[in-house]
């Protein structure tokens, strides 16, 4: 969807079997242009068994649904109680870090998703003319969502809106990256929900697309500043539905997550 942006995510049952996943994907693919050499990632022997973990009080405090915030509470009680500390930390830029993906990820999905045109790639889909190939090809061929971010991709880059929009959120994204370097020399882990709420029904929230994607305001600050995170189960809300936390370290620090993820799930 977004080359700079995508990171594989292993679903796993337990920490252990994500690493698993992880230590076969892992590394330099020469075929991939996204992928890169894991030969700085830290020994499991040379990871602290206490961490610092870092909490960006104003980042996760508003919006939350009660129950993701107690639980989130919760769960860092017991972190303290296990012999972390657990630490208030200042992440400014992440306040733009939803508007930001919203640009760079709709502008490199509508780059990436143009050679579907039913000629070179796709389905193709019979009209009246060319063109009406074309337009029969990528109005079947893509759902509403998708269509959705090509048009806000194509608009952002457009002649005239670059500049406004799509190169501001390239500086945005640098500062988010920056946030990171300097929060990861005071702290292991940095600690926040996975999500503002518990799970929507499907088809919920497509009348709403910007109510949707408030649902992502605390998982695409990972891809923008291309980091490993993990997202592990916390608990459930009283009618039932799963909630999570996410720890995020530095890059390349997948072995800080796997083991404080796993001390999580002991």
């Amino acid at each position: 969807m977004a080359s700079s942006l995508d990171q594989v995510g292993p679903i796993a049952k337990t920490i252990d079997d994500a690493k698993l996943v992880f230590d076969i994907i892992r590394g330099k693919d020469d075929l991939d242009a996204t992928s890169w050499s894991s030969d700085s990632v830290p020994d499991k022997n040379q990871v602290k068994t206490k961490m610092k973990i870092g909490v960006p009080r104003e980042f996760v405090s508003a919006g939350l649904d009660p129950e993701v915030a107690a639980n989130f509470e919760a769960t860092l009680a017991k972190l303290k109680t296990a012999g972390h500390e657990v630490v208030d930390i200042e992440l400014p830029s992440f306040r733009y870090a939803l508007a930001c993906y919203y640009v760079l990820m709709p502008a490199e999905a509508s780059t990436n998703l143009a050679r579907f045109d039913g000629l070179r790639y796709g389905t193709k889909q019979v009209g009246a003319d060319l063109l009406g190939d074309y337009q029969e090809t990528r109005g079947t061929g893509f759902g509403p969502e998708v269509r959705r971010r090509i048009i806000l991709g194509t608009y952002v880059l457009s002649a005239g809106y670059a500049d406004e929009f799509y190169y501001q959120a390239v500086a945005v994204q640098r500062l988010i990256k920056a946030d990171y370097a300097r929060v990861f020399k005071e702290v292991d882990v940095i600690a926040t929900p996975t999500a503002p709420g518990p799970a929507f029904k499907i088809g919920e929230k497509i009348g709403d697309p910007l109510a949707m994607y408030l649902e992502d305001i605390f998982t695409v600050p990972v891809n923008i500043g291309g980091v490993p995170a993990v997202s592990v189960p916390s608990g459930q809300t009283t009618s039932g539905l799963p909630l999570g936390v996410q720890l995020t370290a530095g890059a390349k620090q997948e072995e800080i997550l796997f083991a404080l993820g796993r001390a999580m799930a002991a």
